[in-house]
């Protein structure tokens, strides 16, 4: 997808569906938002900018480390998750707009993310632009998805529907989407072009916990999962007999603390 096409998808039922899951994706990501979070490590007075902020958690996390005597900015291109940022008491401003083409004024102190920068359709100048955003020695921290095959919670319910699908072409592994920077060194080269100074990637091994109940992971897995946008043309026969399959697997990682299977991340940091 090109940024047009983001934005479209982002504003369209996508968008809709992802801020409607605000609450279980929340609970998704438990395990990995304290700890970029913490990689961040945001401080009293520091001016951030929270990319693709969604529907606002991270931001408030954010200016909550930040107190009173800093300020945070969310920006997202999707208006139904914003909506719903807008209406959570959260002390931040929250921006409508294209954050790879956006003109920042260089203020802020973080620029932070949680896997909201893997869409842009040009990395180089997309982090260029956000380069621009930051004040001198300013910093970049945000969390990413790894390699495909280390995350378990997007490959195994695509491998259970799979006999019920019609073949699916291949896809070029750095186009726009949640799996576009797990190439470590493409990912640090990218960096590097658009003029930011010491990347650095480290790996955090962690879970997505897919819901409290088989009902909600299967919910999150259909809905908003990599499954979302493939079974809309189903029939209503074949959709529940992939929905009954997709079950069966998330099952096997049934426990008394809910449904989570293995997910692998990573913490990138830089300095403008």
């Amino acid at each position: 997808m090109n940024n047009e096409q983001q934005i479209e998808y982002w504003n369209g039922a996508a968008g809709e569906r992802w801020a409607s899951f605000q609450p279980q994706l929340d609970a998704a990501m438990a395990g990995i938002t304290p700890e970029v979070l913490s990689f961040a490590a945001p401080a009293a007075g520091e001016r951030v900018l929270d990319v693709g902020c969604g529907c606002g958690t991270t931001t408030s996390l954010l200016a909550q480390s930040v107190g009173p005597s800093g300020s945070v900015t969310g920006v997202d291109i999707s208006e139904p998750m914003l909506k719903v940022a807008r209406t959570r008491g959260i002390n931040a401003n929250f921006l409508a707009a294209d954050a790879a083409v956006h003109r920042f004024k260089p203020t802020h102190d973080l620029i932070f993310s949680r896997f909201g920068v893997m869409f842009f359709s040009d990395p180089s100048a997309a982090f260029a632009n956000l380069r621009s955003a930051a004040r001198p020695q300013g910093r970049l921290a945000f969390v990413c998805w790894g390699p495909l095959t280390d995350n378990l919670w997007a490959t195994l319910p695509v491998e259970a529907a799979r006999p019920f699908l019609a073949p699916q072409p291949p896809t070029d592994p750095h186009a726009p989407g949640p799996f576009a920077f797990a190439d470590e060194k493409r990912l640090t080269q990218i960096l590097q072009t658009a003029g930011w100074q010491r990347p650095e990637v480290r790996p955090l091994v962690s879970v997505m916990r897919m819901g409290a109940t088989l009902e909600e992971a299967l919910a999150q897995s259909l809905r908003i999962g990599p499954l979302a946008r493939v079974i809309s043309e189903l029939d209503a026969s074949t959709r529940a007999r992939l929905s009954e399959a997709v079950g069966a697997m998330l099952e096997r990682y049934q426990s008394s603390a809910g449904i989570a299977l293995p997910a692998r991340c990573w913490l990138v940091s830089a300095r403008n």
